[in-house]
């Protein structure tokens, strides 16, 4: 996506510690047609996917997902950080290590969401280590749901989280790679 790569490399900030910061129009201000053409983008690479329902994070993953749904026409589900009192049911739950963040979350999803036998498309804004993507996975088995694969805005190439998914037989779609954050503040992609 030349839109999503252009960006990237315009407003991108590299932090240290291997941190990209894209928090201008991603995951704290979202620029609201890249979201609608990031999702049309998922859309068309899961078409033939058969996806009867989509499943992010919460919050970043929240925009591009619902997109991804309205062109999908299916339903999106969340999985929440922390169990909330407005989730009394039975639940599905798996850890994640957050890298940016540096913290463990328990993701939680309403059993009544995720059916057996569904076909489960997850959405992710990044893919570094592969811990939260792995962790919706968790939950889409543990419904008795199939993972129809993964669509993951930007991938950190650098990192192990896509080559851990994709050798467990995932298809993982990245819509931008990034190859190397310099120290100087440079950004390699494709």
């Amino acid at each position: 996506m030349e839109a999503l790569k252009n960006r990237v490399l315009r407003d991108g900030k590299v932090l240290p510690g291997g941190i990209l910061k894209v928090d201008s129009f991603l995951n704290h201000q979202m620029d609201p047609v890249l979201m609608r053409d990031i999702g049309r983008e998922f859309a068309a690479r899961f078409a033939d996917s058969h996806v009867t329902r989509v499943l992010t994070v919460e919050a970043s993953g929240i925009a591009p997902a619902i997109f991804a749904g309205l062109y999908l026409g299916v339903p999106v589900v969340f999985a929440k950080k922390a169990r909330s009192s407005n989730v009394p049911g039975e639940v599905y739950a798996a850890r994640a290590h957050s890298y940016t963040k540096g913290n463990d979350n328990q993701l939680t999803c309403a059993k009544e969401y995720i059916a057996p036998g569904e076909r489960v498309l997850v959405i992710d804004d990044f893919l570094a280590m592969g811990e939260a993507a792995g962790a919706l996975v968790s939950l889409i088995d543990q419904a008795g749901a199939v993972c129809a694969g993964i669509g993951v805005i930007i991938e950190k190439g650098f990192q192990p989280g896509g080559d851990k998914l994709r050798g467990a037989g995932l298809r993982v779609e990245s819509l931008l790679t990034i190859d190397c954050l310099g120290e100087d503040g440079t950004i390699a992609c494709h």
